[in-house]
């Protein structure tokens, strides 16, 4: 894989059985199996993407049952650029949680990095399920607006669908990444996903490293 340009850390997150995982492999291996196993309860693909004459690669990162636990964790959050809020097309209940699912990532952004710019999408899935529509499309699109959120419909069967709807966010965080740095507002240097010409720490490096942590703070 060449060295890539800038690296950007997305999260998926929603209810369990909404289709996270089938989204994010779709759109990084076109439905073959994951880059990375399951890591800490965290499943992790890659892909990388010509934007604007730069070689953009996206790391995208998801629950993996986590949430069916309540389990999600501020590391999963951190340093995140992109976060999908996904539901079911054919769930209203899916629907109906994607408010505290968005507490949720608010929370955590705030205690965190509030300097790193962070588009959201409201995306919905099983778009190819017609027949079985629970949420109409004017309700999810007023949410959508309401939070200040991109909106987009896909199915994971159809993979143009889902590569337009990641591909939109991925362009979104390269537009503001460029104008916070020109501003001087986006350090570079700073441990964020917001790189340059360097490496994000895979969600098990990630896992290690926060385990070094607790132990040494637990042994002063």
């Amino acid at each position: 894989m060449p060295r890539s340009d800038y690296q950007f850390k997305c999260v998926l997150i929603g209810d369990s059985g909404v289709g996270k995982t089938s989204l994010i492999r779709t759109f990084a291996t076109g439905g073959s199996p994951l880059s990375a196993p399951s890591a800490g309860g965290v499943d992790f693909a890659t892909r990388q993407l010509e934007l604007k004459g730069k070689t953009v690669e996206a790391q995208m990162w998801d629950t993996a049952g986590m949430e069916r636990h309540r389990a999600v964790t501020a590391g999963f959050y951190r340093g995140a650029v992109g976060a999908f809020v996904v539901f079911d097309l054919t769930s209203h209940a899916s629907f109906g949680h994607c408010e505290r699912w968005l507490r949720e990532l608010r929370a955590h952004r705030a205690e965190g990095e509030p300097h790193l710019p962070l588009v959201m999408m409201l995306l919905g899935t099983k778009a190819d399920l017609r027949r079985r529509r629970a949420v109409v499309a004017q309700d999810a699109k007023e949410f959508a607006q309401r939070h200040r959120l991109l909106y987009a419909e896909c199915s994971s069967s159809d993979a143009s669908e889902v590569n337009q709807a990641f591909e939109r966010v991925l362009a979104e965080v390269f537009r503001r990444v460029r104008k916070s740095i020109e501003a001087g507002q986006c350090n570079p240097d700073r441990p964020a996903p917001v790189l340059i010409n360097t490496v994000l720490l895979t969600p098990a490096q990630q896992a290690r490293d926060e385990g070094r942590a607790q132990a040494a703070g637990g042994c002063c």
